[in-house]
C-alpha cells in the first residue's frame, strides 16, 4: 500500500513539473514571437532599459458583462551586472474588469518593469497594478517616440498578443502575487520569489531556453 501511495505522489509531482516545463515553452514562445517579428511589438528600447520582465502566456478573460482575467507565467529581473536575466521565479495574475466581454480569450501577455521601485513590488508577494505601482499599456513598434506622457511616466508598461495581433494593454487593478506552488515545483524546495531573484544560483535547466530568449532580443540594461 505505502509503495502504491509512493508511486502516486511521485506521479502526481511529475505532472505538477510537466505543467511548469510546458508554460516556460509558451512563455519562451511568447517572447520569440513578439519580438522576432519585423515589426517589434516591444520598441527596443523599452526593452534595453527595462530593470525585470514578467510573461504570461494565455492569460484567460472570460464573462458576461462583468469579467475576469487570470493566468500563470514567470518573472525574471537582470543580472547585477545589467547583462543576461537571472532564474526566474513564477507568478500568478488575477483581477477583474467590466465591459461587454462575451465567451472567453485567451491573450499572451508581456509587463516590463521600467523602475527599480517597481522592481521591488513584483518581489513582494502580492501587489495591485495601478495602486501599488503606476502602470499603462505600452507604445508599440520598433521606436519609443510615440510615448505618452502616462507611459513615460509609468513603472510598468504592459503588451498582449491575441490571434496574431499584438497591441499595449491596460491591466490596471490586477493582482500579480508569487506562485509559491510552481516555485517549489520548478526549484525541488519552497522559496518566495525574492529569494529566487535576490539570490544568485542555478537557473533550472527547463528554464534555461526562456532566460535566453530575453538574453537574445534585449541590450544590455541603461546602456547609451
Amino acid at each position: 500500500m505505502r509503495a502504491f501511495l509512493l508511486l502516486v505522489i511521485c506521479a502526481a509531482l511529475s505532472v505538477a513539473g510537466e505543467d511548469e516545463a510546458k508554460r516556460l515553452r509558451a512563455a519562451t514562445e511568447t517572447i520569440a514571437e513578439m519580438m522576432g517579428t519585423s515589426d517589434r511589438t516591444v520598441p527596443q528600447e523599452i526593452l534595453d532599459n527595462s530593470t525585470c520582465a514578467a510573461v504570461i502566456p494565455g492569460m484567460k478573460k472570460a464573462g458576461f458583462i462583468v469579467g475576469g482575467q487570470y493566468g500563470k507565467g514567470f518573472l525574471t529581473c537582470r543580472n547585477d551586472n545589467g547583462i543576461g536575466w537571472k532564474s526566474p521565479a513564477a507568478i500568478r495574475i488575477e483581477g477583474g474588469s467590466v465591459g461587454l466581454q462575451i465567451g472567453g480569450a485567451e491573450t499572451d501577455v508581456i509587463l516590463l518593469v521600467k523602475s527599480r521601485r517597481g522592481a521591488e513590488k513584483l518581489m513582494s508577494s502580492k501587489f495591485t497594478l495601478g495602486g501599488d505601482v503606476t502602470a499603462a499599456a505600452g507604445p508599440v513598434g520598433r521606436e519609443a517616440n510615440a510615448q505618452t506622457d502616462l507611459q513615460m511616466r509609468a513603472e510598468i508598461l504592459s503588451y498582449s498578443r491575441s490571434r496574431g495581433v499584438f497591441a499595449g494593454i491596460s491591466l490596471e487593478g490586477s493582482t500579480l502575487r508569487e506562485d509559491a506552488k510552481a516555485n517549489a515545483e520548478l526549484y525541488g524546495t519552497a522559496r518566495s520569489s525574492k529569494e529566487i531573484l535576490s539570490t544568485p544560483g542555478a537557473t533550472p535547466e527547463v528554464a534555461k531556453p526562456f532566460v535566453a530568449a530575453l538574453t537574445k532580443y534585449s541590450g544590455r540594461f541603461g546602456k547609451r
